[in-house]
């Protein structure tokens, strides 16, 4: 199944497109501009096999650079600085607090750049056929013929690229590779972004990583060739260098299980989420959200033990990735709906767009839809047994038995909280809940792609 695609906003206002598909410690993967298409990626099996295998055993990140794929076409700023802009809307999109990061062939600079601005996000560094100065890829009089075909034959060059450089087989195989290259990218597009390769330096930064870094090379591959690893893997403290075999300077060909095992011995086992989820403290200040399966009774009797348990299955896998995917901590779960709280009331109300999202996708599939109930408020709870109690727990509950399928609705104290963010609110008036003396502010958050 293809993971679902979101977007993330960058700071100068690019569109960036990204899927996280998996469990576990966040692994961000990026082969760097200009060839980046997340939705053909899976039509090439032998790379959404890659792909499955890395979600295996953790969650994997994939994202397209601005001016390719899926995201934003308009953005021609391949420069190093707007690389790092797509990787932080990606990872801030996202609420990791540390991740790894695996980055082939031209991202690798971006990524040893990323790795030396925030040593405290990235615990460990997998650069893979890689450099870390674009003129020591370039020096190659190969490079130079090739890249003479980039502005006289399009298709020609894609093909070329994909036998000469990737391995590809010769016939079918290598054009259909040449065809995604095309599809990820204008010509004019990978014109500039290899236009700034030459200037590309991050040298000076290598003594700068401190993250756990492994160098993974073919020894057979041309360019980059080995010798420009070996420098780049002595210039990184305690960096690992691990030499296979082969020819192609994609990862997901070959032997592409020595290049597995050499990733998951480096990231080791036992491997933790990226932020784990915040045990509550007593007297902090948390966003508390509760989820709710409209109608879950009378489904139950309607379809049955199991089946109705199935359904109930569902809901709590969706609602548990998201909450993982947003720092999110399950306080409990209460049957057919869980109780969830946030230190953040952005990352709460990240977690349930996300939740909606994934209940509609979900729906459009399922024999036997479901709609979820949404509701948040913020304060500060009791905290007490691994639980949460008090006055600001009741009126999340209560909110959410306001909701109706499909809905999320929150308190005034949590649209106050995220004041200038770019959440969308529809004004639901005053309303009596039980328990509550005088009426609550409520307001719809609108969490639709065409709101």
């Amino acid at each position: 199944m293809e993971p679902r695609i979101q977007y993330a906003k960058t700071a100068d206002g690019v569109s960036i497109a990204f899927y996280a598909m998996g469990e576990g410690m966040p692994l961000v993967g990026f082969t760097g501009p200009p060839f980046c298409h997340l939705q053909m990626q899976w039509q090439i099996p032998e790379w959404r096999r890659w792909n499955e295998q890395l979600a295996e055993k953790r969650m994997v990140i994939g994202y397209d650079s601005r001016g390719t794929g899926l995201s934003d076409r308009d953005a021609t700023d391949f420069s190093l600085d707007a690389q790092i802009l797509d990787l932080e809307a990606v990872v801030d999109r996202l609420g990791l607090q540390q991740l790894a990061l695996y980055a082939s062939i031209h991202a690798g600079p971006m990524a040893i750049a990323y790795a030396a601005r925030h040593p405290e996000r990235i615990s460990h560094l997998i650069l893979w056929c890689t450099y870390a100065r674009g003129s020591d890829y370039l020096q190659s009089p190969q490079i130079g013929a090739i890249r003479g075909l980039l502005t006289q034959d399009w298709q020609l060059y894609t093909e070329t690229v994909s036998h000469v450089f990737l391995g590809w087989p010769e016939g079918k195989p290598a054009r259909q590779f040449a065809a995604f290259l095309r599809e990820s990218v204008t010509q004019e597009a990978a014109q500039a972004a290899f236009s700034v390769l030459r200037e590309v330096d991050v040298s000076p930064l290598l003594a700068q990583v401190g993250a756990q870094t492994l160098v993974l090379h073919r020894r057979q591959v041309m360019f980059p060739a080995v010798d420009i690893a070996r420098r780049l893997a002595s210039g990184i403290p305690d960096a690992r260098l691990a030499l296979l075999e082969g020819s192609s300077a994609a990862a997901f060909l070959g032997d592409t299980e020595a290049v597995l095992r050499a990733i998951d011995e480096f990231l080791g086992e036992g491997e933790e989420p990226a932020h784990a989820a915040e045990a509550p403290e007593a007297g902090a200040f948390r966003t508390v959200l509760f989820t709710d399966v409209a109608g879950s009774t009378s489904m139950m009797h309607r379809l049955g033990d199991e089946k109705g348990r199935a359904v109930l299955r569902q809901h709590e896998r969706i609602t548990r990735e998201a909450l993982k995917a947003h720092g999110g901590a399950e306080v409990k779960s209460l049957g057919d709906g869980f109780m969830a709280s946030f230190s953040s009331a952005t990352r709460a109300l990240e977690c349930a767009i996300a939740m909606q999202r994934a209940f509609a996708e979900h729906n459009e599939s399922a024999e036997e839809p479901m709609r979820v109930r949404v509701g948040l408020n913020a304060g500060e709870p009791i905290a007490e047994d691994e639980d949460l109690f008090g006055t600001a727990v009741i009126l999340a509950a209560r909110i959410a038995a306001k909701a109706d399928g499909g809905e999320i609705l929150a308190s005034d104290v949590v649209r106050q909280l995220v004041a200038g963010k770019s959440f969308l609110f529809s004004d639901r008036g005053d309303v009596a809940l039980r328990g509550f003396e005088d009426p609550v502010r409520l307001y719809e958050v609108r969490w639709r792609e065409d709101a």
